[in-house]
């Protein structure tokens, strides 16, 4: 039976915290230096330089077009990035992997199981259960092995039951108890996370007898994170029952997990035994806890950082790279540009007069065109300036209105006056764009019942630091995205996520709107490139019909 790695991961939000480290060696290619590295460190557990091996060996597989090579790397590097806690770049990297991993070719499924599989963890631990359901059903479909898809139904049910959809979890794991042929570590599993959903779906029920039955399986097989899964149930049931017993088996836990070296697990057998153990105890586990998730959290950012600054210089030299041949080619175009202008010359010298005056009425036909050029772009420039001060400006105040219907007589008519004042003297700039008042316009279009905004790193980027052009420029970009989303998309959740790297600052924006094929000409999303432009930066869409709408924007510190 073949088991990949990657199992290790399929565990990972399975309450049972099973993680299997089955490492089929003979998926380590040798055809590539970098690939056979990765590996060695993945077995070292030095996840950091597994990862800038993969990346460097992703590198070499896309110069040689093998796609497969090239979605094992990413889709190994996706389940580093979610064994580390940075579950945003994970889904990132995982969903990167796809386009390289052929679902028409059955030998592809067992990386692209493991993939989806992934991608399903990672947004589980986003709280996006209905997305990650969607990833482990899609996990399914590719997998072959019997034990694993037994893995796969287990993870689906697991996040029915975060939903609070009891019924769908339970008769999956009812199928799986029911199923199973032999009283192993994946019946422990099921049979435990069985009884647990069964209480929580009904307080009144005893799941203690199934409980038990999980534990001493577990007990007898020696496996050390289904007994720590076990004795977690064990303690939540008996800590409103039976403190004492809920006390005895949060300390097996702990124990147990500092065994398995496991800093998530002991985190969370630390708040156990903080609510159950007696006040002077208490106190002392609680700055054990202090200490170890300050540096777990310490140690996940400085890893999070690791792996940005791998992909950053990766595709900064890719385009120092084509930057350095482009270079090559102007410079040949300027040396045949040098050597055309002097046989111009040489021909208008001896054109004599009627060579001039031809040079002088083109002359006089480019200083036309280029001050109607100019005429344009000052209009190009005021009516940008209307849609962003006074066309968004007055939607942002319909969205507040929507979103507050008992807004008061004077607050609107404070907000009308103010657009008014804009409007007067359109050729200034006044609407300030510091970091409390990008704060402000962001939640002006977001509401409880409406749109869910989750925006994170403003601060880490030093947004008051940026110069006052370029802080315009990428408000009235946001502006324009969160217009967008609201008339458009049908979004109910926003997530924007900025991070600084060194002088270049990434903003990426997502929602799960209804997206598009493509965007309309008449969109003023359409102006943000040139927007972007002026100030050295870029910015890139993905926006495909019923999957959301992303955008990636990027530009220096100047």
């Amino acid at each position: 039976m073949r088991i990949l790695y990657f199992l290790l991961f399929v565990l990972m939000v399975s309450c049972t915290k099973t993680k299997e480290n089955n490492v089929n060696q003979s998926e380590k290619t040798t055809d590539n230096p970098y690939y056979e590295k990765a590996w060695s460190y993945l077995d070292q557990k030095e996840p950091v330089n597994a990862f800038e091996n993969f990346n460097k060996a992703k590198e070499i597989y896309l110069k040689n077009n093998d796609s497969l090579g090239v979605g094992k790397c990413l889709m190994n590097m996706g389940i580093i990035l979610t064994d580390q806690g940075d579950y945003f770049g994970a889904q990132e990297t995982a969903l990167e992997a796809t386009k390289y991993l052929n679902e028409n070719n059955k030998n592809y499924y067992d990386y692209i199981n493991s993939n989806y599989n992934n991608l399903g963890i990672a947004t589980n631990r986003v709280d996006d259960y209905n997305k990650s359901i969607e990833f482990y059903q899609k996990a399914l479909k590719f997998a072959n092995d019997l034990l694993v898809k037994k893995i796969y139904r287990n993870n689906i049910a697991n996040a029915y039951r975060k939903e609070k959809k009891y019924d769908l979890a339970i008769k999956i794991f009812q199928h799986i108890v029911n199923g199973s042929k032999t009283k192993d570590k994946e019946y422990s599993r099921a049979l435990s996370n069985y009884a647990l959903t069964q209480w929580l779906q009904n307080p009144n029920h005893n799941p203690v007898p199934e409980l038990k039955e999980a534990l001493n399986i577990r007990l007898k097989e020696k496996d050390l994170w289904g007994l720590n899964a076990s004795y977690s149930h064990l303690a939540d049931y008996y800590t409103q029952k039976k403190p004492d017993s809920a006390l005895i088996y949060a300390t097996k836990m702990y124990d147990v997990a500092k065994t398995l070296k496991s800093p998530d697990d002991q985190i969370e057998a630390l708040q156990k035994l903080i609510i159950l153990e007696n006040p002077e105890k208490s106190k002392q586990y609680f700055l054990t806890y202090q200490k170890l998730n300050d540096s777990l959290q310490t140690a996940r950012s400085k890893a999070k950082n690791q792996f940005a600054l791998i992909r950053y210089e990766t595709e900064k030299n890719k385009a120092d790279f084509q930057k350095a041949q482009a270079d090559n080619v102007k410079k040949r175009n300027q040396i045949l540009k040098q050597y055309a202008g002097l046989g111009i010359l040489g021909l208008i010298l001896i054109g004599g007069g009627a060579g001039s005056v031809v040079w002088y009425r083109r002359r006089r036909k480019r200083l036309e065109k280029e001050k109607e050029l100019e005429i344009k772009n000052t209009e190009l420039r005021y009516s940008k300036k209307v849609h962003d001060k006074v066309a968004n400006k007055v939607y942002r105040v319909m969205s507040e209105v929507e979103n507050v219907p008992e807004m008061k007589k004077e607050v609107l008519l404070d907000k009308l006056e103010n657009i008014y004042e804009i409007s007067r003297d359109i050729s200034y700039d006044h609407e300030p764009t510091d970091e409390k008042h990008l704060v402000e316009m962001l939640e002006s279009y977001s509401s409880q019942d409406d749109v869910q905004l989750v925006k994170v790193g403003i601060q880490e980027i030093g947004w008051d630091t940026l110069n006052k052009d370029t802080q315009s420029e990428v408000f009235n970009v946001l502006q324009e995205l969160m217009t967008n989303m609201k008339k458009h998309s049908k979004a109910t959740r926003v997530v924007i996520r900025m991070s600084r790297i060194n002088e270049e600052i990434t903003i990426r924006y997502t929602d799960n709107g209804v997206g598009c094929d493509k965007l309309s000409p008449k969109n003023g999303i359409k102006n943000t490139g040139n927007r972007m432009e002026s100030i050295g930066g870029t910015i890139n869409f993905d926006a495909v019909s019923g999957e959301g709408f992303k955008a990636e924007l990027k530009f220096s510190v100047q």
